[in-house]
Order: structure tokens, then C-alpha cells, then sequence
């Protein structure tokens, strides 16, 4: 009789060592997987390029009010409420996120001089760099000239 409660008692702990074993392993392979190359996308440090864009009426964005205002993404990609946001990050990129060169009217403009100032401006990230940048228009028509796709809307 001791050999079979011997002999139950060892099954008992080899059934019950084996049932361990096979929880020990099921915790472990619970531990994350690798994600692999192909599905691996790399996190930029920076923000992405986004911005608030705004249109108003006065020679300084403090003086005036603001008529109209979109936002812009750029990155991941073009994205947001302005009518051509592909256009714009393409002018932009292009422009090396330069806005002076955005705004710059051409050379062989023919516009009136009278003074009726339009102020664009262009709040938020751009390549991970802070942008806070002001444009004052002499007209509508130096505007309608020089605002290029980013601040037409």
C-alpha cells in the first residue's frame, strides 16, 4: 500500500510540477514581441509641422481683427481646414519653411499705392521649430499678389 500512495503522491507531483512548468511558460511567452523591421516606423523627436494661418485687415495682427483662419499640417501629411493644404506644404517644403519667401511679391508687380493694409499671419510648428511670423500687406492688391497658396483662403 505505501508504494501506491508512493506512486499517486509522485504522479500528483509531477501532473502539478508539469502544470507549473506549463504556466511558467505561458507567462513568458505573454512578454511583448519584437515588432518587426517591415512594420517599424521611426518617431521623429519633433512635433509635427502644424500651424494656425490667419487673414485680417490692419497693419499689425495686434491692431487687427481676424477675417478668416485655417490650420495647416504638414507632417505627417497634408491635412487640415485650408482648401489646399497639399498645395501649401508643397510651397512651403519648397520654400524651406521660409515664409519671407512665401510672401515675397514679384519684381514686375503693377499695384496701386494706396493704404488699405491686409496682415497675414502663421502661428504654430514647422519642422519642429517654433514659428511665430507676421506679414503686413500694403493692399489687397500687393496681398492677392504676394500670399501665394498658403495664406489663400
Amino acid at each position: 500500500m505505501r508504494y501506491i500512495t508512493g506512486g499517486i503522491a509522485m504522479g500528483a507531483a509531477l501532473i502539478l510540477g508539469g502544470g507549473l512548468a506549463a504556466a511558467g511558460t505561458t507567462t513568458a511567452s505573454a512578454a511583448p514581441k519584437p515588432v518587426p523591421a517591415a512594420q517599424a516606423q521611426t518617431q521623429s523627436l519633433y512635433a509635427p509641422s502644424a500651424l494656425v494661418l490667419t487673414v485680417g485687415q490692419g497693419a499689425t495682427a495686434a491692431e487687427s481683427g481676424v477675417q478668416r483662419a485655417v490650420t495647416l499640417t504638414c507632417t505627417p501629411k497634408a491635412a487640415g481646414s485650408h482648401p489646399d493644404a497639399k498645395g501649401a506644404c508643397t510651397q512651403l517644403r519648397a520654400a524651406g519653411g521660409d515664409f519671407d519667401k512665401v510672401t515675397r511679391i514679384k519684381s514686375d508687380t503693377v499695384c496701386t499705392k494706396e493704404w488699405n493694409p491686409t496682415v497675414v499671419t502663421a502661428e504654430g510648428v514647422w519642422d519642429g521649430r517654433r514659428v511665430s511670423y507676421e506679414h503686413t500687406f500694403a493692399n489687397p492688391c500687393t496681398a492677392k499678389a504676394g500670399k501665394g497658396l498658403v495664406f489663400e483662403f
